[in-house]
């Protein structure tokens, strides 16, 4: 596995409806350990209230982005929304994150990611674990990189909580030498 990445690109995170500041800081901290890039965050306006299904109870993760686009055409770099809503896409009942390909956006959200969500019991240290692998899979997703069959790395796709538990959180050597500019 590869811990240290080093990209020219700057990573910019941005928080949408996500309220934990000191969460959201050691996330950043933890891309700047990680990355060798500049990782900051970057506050923005969005409402997203029109993204929102009255149907399903969520947001649809797409329209985010597509919404977001226009609103950093001027901003360097990638930029990661950071949420605690709910997000899906309408193909799927959820998803934990979303990413333009060999793009400049990524969405995470943290809502099915507390372990409350599924067993009623708060675990921060697991949190921010599963943030962590998710937030790292959707970036690789902007840098380029698709779905990986190494149950190790952090690229390997995950359907359910259980899949974002078992994979690793560092991409493995392949996925990390076919981005250009990672090492």
């Amino acid at each position: 596995m590869v811990s240290g990445i080093h990209t020219n690109d700057r990573i910019n995170v941005v928080p949408v409806k996500f309220s934990n500041n000191s969460f959201l800081k050691k996330i950043i901290n933890e891309l700047n350990r990680r990355f060798h890039s500049d990782i900051s965050p970057l506050a923005m306006d969005l409402d997203i209230g029109e993204t929102f299904s009255e149907e399903r109870a969520q947001y649809f993760s797409t329209q985010i982005i597509a919404s977001f686009s226009s609103l950093t055409s001027d901003v360097s770099g990638k930029v990661l929304l950071i949420t605690e809503v709910d997000l899906f896409v309408p193909v799927l009942t959820f998803v934990f994150g979303e990413a333009q390909l060999n793009g400049k956006h990524s969405i995470v959200s943290v809502c099915r990611l507390h372990e409350e969500f599924y067993s009623g019991i708060s675990d921060d240290d697991l949190l921010f674990q599963r943030t962590m692998k998710e937030v790292l899979h959707e970036l690789g997703h902007c840098f380029g990189l698709i779905h990986c069959k190494d149950w190790d790395c952090v690229m390997h796709s995950s359907q359910g909580i259980e899949e974002v538990d078992i994979k690793g959180n560092f991409y493995c050597k392949t996925c990390a030498r076919s981005v250009i500019g990672l090492k």
